[in-house]
């Protein structure tokens, strides 16, 4: 796998950190045996500029990793505490270099104490995580390629999860549309139904009148009849 760009230039500023503190220890030297130090200055003055450019490159390619989600949270903040301590051993070396501030021997046999090549903590993390300490570049590597594809195995099984439910969703949709067609069937059904029973009942009730009309009409027309033969019949 091939490095990765923003730990490769890491380890480029972080030696270039060391090697000013070394020209600042060697110009030290010099000016106590009374030899020339004007070379010596331009080159550390030249040497803390490519610094400062390389850290603030280094805080850039952080937050575009970090934005774009290149890298995982937990990775921004480990290197978030590296650039942060780059700036601030930069201000220290400027500090030594103008007599200011931390004895250049103390800063570079901080510098010295170990470095990320050699695979042990590096001195530069006030908390560096247990699980990235004492890992060299390519441990860390491997450790944030293992972290991506725990995240990606994460995303997929959660895309999944989000499939099924869409499906199911979408099934109980279906049945739910299914649902309504027969309710309106129903409330269809109802409808017709009770205005047939509306027509009915009217029927019943034309029926039930003229019956009752021509009931009337007989019992009179009997009644004549009785009259009728009452007054006909011979009386004896």
């Amino acid at each position: 796998m091939a490095p990765d760009p923003w730990l490769s230039m890491y380890d480029s500023t972080y030696h270039t950190a060391q090697e000013v503190a070394e020209k600042i220890q060697e110009r030290n030297r010099y000016q106590r045996n009374g030899e020339s130090t004007t070379k010596l200055n331009v080159a550390i003055r030249s040497l803390l500029q490519n610094l400062k450019e390389k850290t603030d490159r280094l805080k850039d390619l952080l937050f575009h990793s970090v934005s774009t989600r290149q890298i995982t949270q937990l990775e921004g903040d480990r290197r978030q505490n590296l650039v942060d301590e780059l700036l601030t051993r930069h201000r220290q070396l400027q500090a030594s270099f103008k007599n200011e501030g931390t004895e250049p021997d103390v800063v570079r046999s901080s510098l010295m104490a170990g470095g990320v090549r050699q695979g042990v903590t590096n001195p530069w993390l006030v908390e560096e995580p247990e699980e990235t300490r004492g890992l060299g570049f390519h441990e860390i590597q491997q450790q944030q390629k293992r972290i991506i594809e725990e995240q990606d195995a994460g995303l997929d099984a959660l895309s999944s999860i989000l499939s099924r439910q869409k499906q199911m969703g979408q099934e109980i949709g279906n049945e739910l549309e299914e649902q309504n067609e027969i309710i309106d069937d129903l409330a269809n059904l109802v409808e017709n139904t009770d205005d047939k029973l509306r027509n009915q009942t009217r029927r019943v009730m034309m029926v039930e009148k003229k019956s009752t009309s021509c009931g009337m009409m007989v019992v009179i027309v009997l009644l004549l009849i009785a009259i009728v033969v009452v007054a006909v019949w011979p009386t004896k």
